[in-house]
């Protein structure tokens, strides 16, 4: 079927993902490097679990799923302290957010066994970070084969559950500390 107004007709089909436009334009970006209310990481601990997407709660930092996951289960582990590198944690921040990862794959492993992990940090805009002025580091599971045409060629990541359905998952299956 040809449109009009909608370019040349090229044989391919379009995948509509209208919840990507709110990351790509950055809403929900802290305008600011301070932290309080504009400040995602600052905002969600206020929130009740499930509002919040939060897996689980420490003294010094919190488990929580990435609004916008590479893969399903995608978790981040922020410190409740608004701190923008790694070198500014304490010592009992380092700890936790240490055992938080461990738990983390724990977790992960338990409900949907990945074959591996990407664990780390963007520090700084230049690095990758979304949202640089709040450290969190990435705990994304992988599996043999995940990378598909779907993000490299139609920039769309296809998840098989809701991100409220699988804060549920981990959160019950979260080890005890």
């Amino acid at each position: 079927m040809i449109q009009d107004g909608v370019g040349d007709p090229d044989g391919l089909q379009r995948l509509w993902t209208p919840h990507r436009l709110a990351y790509i334009k950055g809403e929900g970006k802290p305008a600011s490097s301070d932290s309080g209310p504009d400040c995602p990481f600052d905002r969600i601990p206020g929130l009740p679990d499930e509002d919040g997407l939060i897996v689980a709660r420490g003294a010094q930092v919190y488990a929580v799923l990435n609004l916008y996951p590479y893969n399903a289960g995608h978790l981040l582990i922020c410190p409740y302290r608004h701190v923008a590198d790694y070198t500014e944690l304490s010592g009992p921040e380092t700890a936790e957010l240490a055992d938080f990862t461990q738990r983390a794959m724990t977790a992960v492993r338990a409900i949907s066994g990945p074959h591996g992990f990407n664990i780390g940090m963007n520090m700084g805009n230049v690095a990758g970070a979304g949202i640089a002025a709040h450290l969190h580091q990435h705990v994304v599971p992988r599996w043999g084969g995940d990378m598909n045409f779907m993000p490299v060629i139609g920039q769309t990541k296809v998840l098989p559950q809701l991100l409220a359905d699988t804060r549920k998952l981990l959160a019950g299956a979260w080890p005890a500390s």
